[in-house]
């Protein structure tokens, strides 16, 4: 039997896909989706999402506290609310979702940075999520009056955030469970709403000077 892919020092006796190589069952329990970029078909996985998720969701919480005083010091609340329609659109766009990556929600991130400049740069056909967070970026800021320079540097300071939190795997859910396992955990009621919301496919509306610390969706 071969050693953990992981530890180099106890028998490895699970497959591990992400690793491409044997794991114990210790680091396994310990490391996946934390330090493993897990692939979500693994059979480990599923017993354990909730689970990994809270855990993960205390480390997210912990940096994203750290992103919102330097957004509110920086910008004041509209920053704030800046980024925090953008995780309400993220877990309402992906909370069913078993094939989510972090890299989609990157990608789609660019994607409206992009928008905002007042260069036209022709692209391709966007992916789902993308062409979501524009179309809830656009009322959003057209009703909440949000400057779009400062929006633009809220979503830079975000985006840094986002791919520094998911690490660098290619295939990596690690800020997707992040924020799920956060909002779960700490605003069940908040996850509850988008959730109603994903279904008929409702506008978010935050209300003035949310931060997800103190207030709710409707």
């Amino acid at each position: 039997m071969s050693q953990c892919i992981y530890c180099h020092a106890r028998k490895g006796k699970r497959a591990c896909p992400a690793l491409s190589g044997s794991i114990c069952s210790q680091c396994c329990g310990t490391h996946r989706i934390v330090n493993i970029a897990c692939h979500t078909d693994c059979v480990y996985l599923d017993t354990n999402v909730e689970y990994q998720q809270k855990r993960i969701g205390d480390q997210f919480d912990q940096g994203r506290r750290a992103l919102y005083r330097e957004l509110l010091e920086k910008w004041g609340d509209k920053a704030a609310e800046v980024f925090y329609f953008l995780e309400a659109v993220t877990f309402k766009h992906f909370h069913s979702r078993r094939d989510g990556q972090d890299g989609e929600v990157i990608a789609a991130i660019q994607g409206l940075r992009r928008s905002f400049s007042p260069i036209h740069v022709p692209e391709g056909m966007a992916p789902a999520f993308t062409e979501t967070l524009k179309k809830e970026y656009t009322a959003f800021m057209k009703g909440e009056k949000i400057d779009t320079d400062m929006a633009g540097e809220v979503l830079d300071r975000g985006l840094m955030f986002i791919t520094e939190f998911s690490g660098p795997g290619l295939r990596s859910t690690r800020f997707l469970d992040g924020l799920a396992g956060f909002l779960k955990s700490h605003h069940p009621d908040v996850a509850e709403q988008l959730k109603k919301l994903s279904e008929t496919n409702d506008r978010i509306i935050i209300p003035t000077g949310a931060k997800m610390e103190d207030s709710t969706i409707s």
